[in-house]
């Protein structure tokens, strides 16, 4: 199979989205498949063998790691010469309206090929915590004018599939995430890296958080629990837009903040953790709740978005509602190695069913579904035999919108 890949982030930036396209992408070849990958340019050309159309963008004002392209008109020959047999966009934003031209709706787009959209990111959510919480209901008209373009919508959880169709955004399926067992595992555990995230005091107990450091994490609320865990250290492993204010937050409190791990490193710091803490409620999945687990360290997590179905509460990890309940699990954890380590066995044994060549696999699956379900009508048998004012004046309006996205994607 031949797939188009359309992405808002690709590497060399860090985030769970580009750790999804890359181990997907990486299966999508070993399967055999081939890839075209049209993202921001981030100055490399090739991933696992797969060529990147690096569009130039710019730094977006508020988060600089993050790059804004628009659709280029090189596009449209780069697909003609790939020959795709469909299209896959994440994240619909700038750059991906390019796919979504090019592919989807009621004929398959200017190209006639199947779309399939994954949606990853909360974004409805995330506007409480930019405090443009009356935005959330134009952002909802957004994605469904985008989504319901495509012959299929991916969602990594059963909880973002039911509020995607609860908000009006048809065919919808599940795309559950995975996660690398043989990188993330227990024997990764490094006395150098715990001594590291303490700060020089690999004695005492490290709750560790990994992830973006931005608003909608929700990472103040691990000041509480950290208090009344007086004993306890806490290292922020990653970066973003809300670092210097974390610092702020947490300032005169035992907080590490080494900016981003990668391969190796990051393995060693989640394995020398003792509990891995995830405040966020906006995950759409929670890709480091399972790199954790599959590093058989127990979790204590908000109880929304997707992580309740990856964590049995009490068995594989804990859930919690209210901060105090959060301060009550990293309490008891903290208070017995017993309980941590008996509690890391099960949460490994769990995560070690989410391997990515499944989820591929499930994805290769929606894909053929797309195809084979996207009606393609030639050009010449479109619209025949409508008439009607009505009718007229909304091709003549789509007409002049085609006309204004043509003069970018010709």
């Amino acid at each position: 199979m031949r797939i188009a890949l359309f992405t808002e982030t690709f590497v060399p930036k860090v985030d769970g989205i580009v750790t999804t396209i890359c181990q997907t992408i990486r299966q999508l070849v070993s399967l055999g498949h081939q890839v075209l990958i049209f993202s921001p340019d981030g100055g490399i050309r090739e991933y696992e063998g797969c060529r990147i159309v690096g569009i130039p963008g710019h730094a977006f004002p508020f988060y600089p790691e993050l790059r804004l392209s628009f659709p280029h008109a090189s596009i449209r020959g780069q697909l003609v010469e790939f020959q795709p047999d469909l299209i896959h966009v994440v994240e619909p934003a700038l750059l991906g309206i390019a796919g979504l031209y090019y592919a989807g709706g009621k004929h398959g787009g200017a190209l006639c090929l199947p779309l399939v959209i994954s949606y990853h990111t909360d974004l409805p959510k995330y506007m409480h915590y930019y405090k443009m919480s009356f935005m959330e209901p134009f952002v909802w008209q957004i994605l469904r004018a985008r989504h319901n373009r495509a012959t299929i919508n991916l969602c990594t959880s059963v909880t973002v599939v039911d509020e995607m169709r609860a908000h009006g955004i048809e065919r919808v399926a599940l795309w559950p995430g995975g996660v690398d067992t043989e990188r993330f595992r227990p024997e990764c555990r490094s006395d150098e890296m715990r001594a590291r995230l303490t700060g020089g005091h690999p004695e005492s107990p490290l709750l560790l958080y990994v992830g973006r450091l931005s608003a909608e994490k929700g990472i103040e609320t691990l000041r509480p629990i950290l208090q009344a865990n007086p004993e306890a250290r806490l290292a922020l492993v990653g970066d973003g837009p809300h670092h210097q204010e974390l610092e702020r937050h947490f300032a005169g409190l035992p907080v590490v903040m080494p900016g981003f791990l990668h391969g190796e490193e990051l393995a060693a710091a989640y394995a020398s953790c003792d509990v891995f803490v995830m405040p966020s409620r906006t995950e759409t999945l929670g890709l480091v709740v399972l790199e954790a687990m599959a590093a058989a360290r127990p979790v204590v997590a908000a109880r929304a978005g997707g992580i309740p179905e990856m964590i049995d509460s009490g068995v594989s990890g804990f859930l919690f509602d209210e901060v105090s309940e959060a301060i009550a699990a990293v309490r008891e954890l903290l208070s017995s190695k017993q309980k941590r380590d008996s509690i890391g066995v099960v949460a490994r044994e769990q995560a070690t069913h989410h391997g990515w060549k499944a989820a591929t696999l499930q994805l290769l699956d929606q894909y053929r579904a797309a195809i084979q379900s996207q009606v393609i009508v030639p050009l010449a048998e479109r619209n025949i035999g409508r008439s009607g004012l009505r009718y007229r004046t909304r091709k003549a309006f789509n007409a002049a919108t085609m006309f204004t996205i043509r003069k970018l994607l010709p």
